[in-house]
């Protein structure tokens, strides 16, 4: 019997053509697979206490790609037209782009990359891994992690993107109605077939829509929607889950809640993320978005955070906000405030006794053409709901920006910022990223402290600053945050153009460092969102009082510690891989 299977065939290391495009001679091959079974439980079975690091490090990679190939011959058998191994190029093109990411700070190439069909899949890479000493797994997406957080340096990545991307509509007893997604899809691509197919769509989003379920649910989730319809993590009632023992699991709410709570904002930490069913509502058609201007941080933050603790029938959909300098500069000044229809900024309207560094109010109220969910009307009931919330703000009058656009169109306007930021050469450049939570007792220090003392002169990207409700989160997913009702996003996204037509990384990332050094000098109440530590006593501290339950739920769910290695939170232990290994080797007899 083989000891490791695959339901579906698998796509390694970004093979151009499967299985199925290829014939194979059947005989000779089957011979071949019984030859590579045995060899490889001699492999897993043999003791390697007398090697050296070095000589123990490349008999793990060894062992990786004989997994990996057995994995493979094992799919194909039962294929008649299966065929040969992918080529080197097509290999070390994969592995290359699993070494780096988004961030593009770290760099750490695996062993092999697994382009997996299906959960079972996920499952048996998990396990060819546990029968090794030191093999770690790493769940990648669309590779945009800001700091290594989903590689594998000498282990097995998993190409998410690779799950085929069917969807599902389901319909609940009650009527209610879910989408059932891939962990690798991407909300963009949730976003075009809900609405498209089924006039629906979820209620929580990420600015950016080029990321995968899976990422996000594994992180946080967060927009301007997060005030009033939660997280990202907060809107899902289901999800399938490949734990670090290569077991598969259906969990919710109901069914094996501590692992459904565990896995969200878990960091990758419990499980892979193969599945999530995602609450759906009616679609809105159109969008009032709006943009005002503030020279006052004082009157900014409480205009923000009055606006995210309206009642639901008094509250927009949608509030964020961001940092702009007082200048023209076309990146870091007032031309990034307009809405892009044409208006431009006339700097004569500030009050004399406005500083270098203004702020932007970002706000939006959906409408539902046929049938609006607060009861009214048309588009002159629309304008006057706007116009009643918005005459009781603080804003420098004269500096409003308004558009009526399309719900999808709303939804993708950050697609333009990446066409620009590929145009110049920024998207390829590093991102050193920040993006913290921090605490609506220390936010006007921090403004006064950072934003207008260390990042006076911008980031060369958004500086995005943002109040969220606290209640909106459920403490019993593994998230970290501030304490308090009311807590900030703070997020500075730079796009640098590479040195030396930028400033080196090493300084941006410097910078990021003395921020959050001042945080933790300065005694605010803050965390690190996508947080990236070293060290042990960093991480319980990021945790703080789920530090304990944290760990509990790792020696549960991921007890040799494989998944995720690149979060840097705890490291691979060969405890019980003997044991595991000799029962592998039980099982072929």
């Amino acid at each position: 019997m083989a000891v490791l299977t695959s339901a579906c065939p698998l796509d390694i290391n970004s093979r151009t053509q499967n299985y199925h495009e290829r014939g194979r001679a059947q005989a000779s091959e089957q011979t071949s697979e019984r030859h590579s079974d045995i060899t490889l439980q001699r492999e897993l079975c043999s003791g390697s206490a007398q090697l050296s690091s070095g000589e123990r490090a490349r008999q793990e990679t060894r062992r990786a790609k004989m997994m990996l190939a057995y994995m493979d011959h094992a799919a194909a058998a039962a294929e008649p037209d299966a065929g040969a191994e992918p080529t080197v190029a097509a290999v070390d093109a994969a592995e290359c782009a699993a070494a780096r990411d988004f961030g593009g700070l770290v760099s750490g190439r695996p062993a092999a990359v697994v382009r997996p069909a299906s959960a079972d899949d996920v499952a048996s890479a998990i396990r060819a891994a546990a029968r090794t000493a030191h093999l770690t797994v790493a769940a990648r997406g669309n590779g945009h992690s800001v700091a290594g957080q989903a590689m594998a340096r000498g282990g097995l990545v998993l190409d998410m993107r690779a799950l085929p991307r069917r969807m599902q509509l389901v319909v609940g007893p009650s009527g209610e109605t879910f989408a059932d997604v891939p962990g690798g899809a991407l909300w963009e691509e949730v976003l075009h077939w809900a609405v498209s197919k089924h006039g629906l769509a979820p209620a929580s989003w990420t600015d950016y829509l080029r990321l995968t379920v899976g990422g996000t649910l594994s992180n946080g989730g967060v927009s301007g929607q997060s005030f009033r319809y939660g997280p990202q993590v907060s809107n899902v009632t289901q999800l399938e889950v490949v734990t670090g023992d290569g077991e598969c699991h259906v969990c919710s709410r109901s069914a094996d809640p501590d692992l459904f709570f565990a896995v969200l904002g878990g960091l990758g930490q419990f499980g892979v993320i193969t599945r999530a069913r995602i609450p759906l509502s009616p679609a809105p058609q159109t969008v009032r978005w709006t943009r005002v201007v503030y020279a006052s941080f004082a009157d900014y933050a409480a205009d923000a955070e009055w606006l995210v603790t309206r009642p639901p029938h008094e509250a927009f959909d949608y509030v964020e906000g961001f940092a702009f300098v007082r200048s023209d500069d076309p990146v870091n000044g007032w031309p990034s405030v307009p809405i892009p229809d044409g208006a431009l900024f006339d700097p004569s309207f500030l009050p004399a006794g406005a500083g270098h560094v203004l702020y932007c109010l970002e706000v939006a109220l959906y409408q539902h053409h046929h049938h609006d969910q607060r009861g009214g009307g048309g588009d002159d009931d629309m304008d006057k709901r706007v116009g009643e919330m918005m005459q009781q703000l603080k804003y420098v009058r004269g500096l409003e920006f308004a558009a009526g656009v399309g719900y999808v169109d709303f939804l993708s306007r950050v697609n333009r910022v990446e066409d620009e930021a590929r145009r110049n050469g920024s998207w390829a450049a590093p991102h050193p990223w920040l993006n913290l939570f921090i605490s609506s007792r220390d936010i006007a220090a921090f403004d006064r402290a950072v934003l207008n003392a260390m990042l006076a002169d911008g980031v060369d990207g958004p500086m995005l600053i943002y109040p969220m409700l606290n209640s909106k989160w459920d403490p019993a997913t593994s998230v970290a945050l501030p304490e308090g009702e009311i807590f900030y996003l703070v997020a500075l996204l730079r796009f640098c153009r590479p040195y030396p037509g930028g400033p080196p990384v090493d300084e941006l990332v410097a910078q990021n460092n003395a921020i959050i050094d001042a945080c933790r000098s300065n005694g605010y109440d803050y965390k690190i969102y996508f947080p990236s530590y070293q060290s042990e006593s960093d991480w319980a501290c990021h945790f703080g009082a789920k530090w304990s339950r944290f760990v509990e739920r790792k020696a549960r769910y991921d007890p040799l510690a494989i998944l995720a290695p690149g979060q840097n939170i705890f490291t691979r232990s060969p405890s019980s891989v003997a044991a595991a290994a000799a029962a592998a080797a039980a099982v072929i007899v």
